[in-house]
């Protein structure tokens, strides 16, 4: 089994009042998940529970804010301060996943989940799987698919 580490320096944190999770190798696009956890960052984790939920149900957008050309404006964005996005239910489904259980671990730890926010969420390309699709005259055109890691770590401010 791999150690994974985080890209998380715990050293400006008290250890006790901190909670991890994180999910390797995931099928969802890393573009989609970059973007979800920008906006989910500094968020409440209940708070953030019922955006990713809104996202699911496609009643809210993530705002698209490195990848955005030729993306449709959506107007409840305007709360963000921004205006295209999209609807990344698959990587949201997936980040909500990764948030209940952070959630379940600063529970075990003894946090108050009503004080928690979410310190640090980001993620980075993992493996890709190449595949290739036969194509006429003996070419091939390359079909890959890309995975990503994602780490959310949630910090209980004292209120």
């Amino acid at each position: 089994m791999p150690n994974w580490s985080y890209s998380f320096q715990e050293q400006k944190y008290d250890r006790e009042r901190l909670a991890k999770a994180s999910g390797r190798d995931l099928r969802i696009k890393p573009k989609h998940s970059r973007e979800i956890c920008a906006v989910i960052k500094g968020m409440k984790v209940d708070q953030a529970k019922t955006f990713l939920g809104k996202v699911i149900q496609l009643k809210q957008s993530v705002p698209f804010r490195r990848y955005k050309k030729k993306q449709a404006h959506r107007k409840d964005l305007k709360q963000f301060k921004w205006y295209a996005g999209r609807y990344p239910q698959k990587a949201a489904a997936r980040i909500f996943e990764i948030l209940a259980a952070v959630e379940s671990n600063g529970e075990y730890k003894g946090l108050d989940i009503d004080l928690c926010r979410i310190i640090h969420a980001a993620t980075n390309q993992g493996r890709i799987i190449k595949r290739y699709i036969e194509r006429a005259h003996g070419r091939s055109t390359a079909k890959f698919k890309r995975l990503s890691h994602i780490e959310i770590v949630i910090y209980e401010f004292p209120s």
